[in-house]
């Protein structure tokens, strides 16, 4: 039934128990698996004492989230090989990891999209919002959502 999967990744417990589980229904499916690393956009600080001193903590910080994504990503397709799943990967910078999601699954014509969930109510999924909630809110293809 589904052919292309994207499962986004952000390397926590959840996420991992998450892919474990994709990767298993990819497999007994027979799909394909992307999967997906969003990193946080680089925010300067608006009173920066050194202009150059801001230049030094972009560096670093680019490099911290690329590496953590090549990290988080490397792990996720080694699972997919060890289970025999054809994967590929996507590691994006985007304010909005729930847009980049989206975009992405359209991007490479996925027909599912099987995201962890941290199962917040009340006044903390309010005050945190939640990047699952509102993949399955804007989303036009199907989300499989795991908790």
């Amino acid at each position: 039934m589904f052919k292309h999967l994207l499962l986004p990744t952000d390397g926590s417990d959840l996420s991992n128990d998450a892919l474990k589980k994709g990767i298993a229904f990819a497999r007994e499916a027979g799909a394909k698996l992307t999967f997906i690393h969003v990193m946080p956009e680089y925010v300067a600080a608006a009173f920066a004492e050194f202009p150059s001193g801001g230049q030094v903590a972009f560096a670093d910080f680019m490099k911290a989230t690329e590496d953590t994504a090549k990290s988080i990503l490397g792990s996720a397709e080694a699972g997919a090989r060890a289970a025999s799943v054809t994967c590929d990967s996507v590691a994006i910078r985007h304010q909005q990891p729930w847009k980049a999601i989206i975009e992405v699954a359209g991007e490479r014509q996925c027909d599912l999209i099987f995201m962890a969930s941290h199962g917040r109510r009340g006044l903390s999924a309010v005050v945190l919002g939640s990047e699952t909630h509102k993949v399955l809110t804007h989303s036009k293809i199907p989300v499989l959502v795991f908790r």
